[in-house]
């Protein structure tokens, strides 16, 4: 058998939120009939700038529309392609966004289910670390935010 080869993957994503009855919430994905809870985010396509593809997968997997408020970092992390004997390299560049509107039950058939969760129990809901330290740099962004906009009105 020869040895797998390398390939890179490129995505992009968002950490959603609003303020909801809970305070702050965010939107988080379901998919592999449940079993995992993560950011939703997806494949670059082509030459597309990755906020444009990070708002597209947000409004294609949580069936909302957001706008971006800044960069929160990237992950990265492997995985095996099996059927084409690849090991890959992801990478992915979340970006905190502010809900505009929409309605989650319009996620798309990827998706098992899309829901808000309050931030302060939602790293706990997500399965993978890469995505709870993503999450973590965003609720610190969202409390600056916060915080400065209580400022300028107050």
């Amino acid at each position: 058998m020869k040895p797998a080869s390398i390939v890179h993957r490129f995505s992009a994503g968002g950490v959603v939120f609003r303020r909801g009855g809970a305070g702050i919430e965010v939107a988080l994905i379901s998919v592999r009939d449940g079993d995992v809870w993560t950011l939703p985010k997806g494949l670059v396509d082509g030459k597309e700038k990755t906020g444009k593809s990070a708002l597209r997968e947000v409004r294609e997997e949580t069936g909302i529309h957001a706008r971006i408020i800044g960069e929160v970092g990237e992950s990265h992390y492997w995985y095996n392609i099996r059927s084409e004997n690849q090991k890959c390299r992801k990478t992915v560049k979340f970006y905190l966004m502010e809900f505009i509107r929409g309605d989650m039950a319009d996620h798309d058939e990827e998706v098992d289910e899309a829901a808000w969760f309050p931030i302060e129990s939602a790293g706990g809901e997500l399965t993978y670390k890469g995505d709870r330290a993503i999450l973590e740099k965003a609720k610190v962004m969202i409390e600056k935010r916060i915080a400065k906009l209580k400022a300028k009105s107050g």
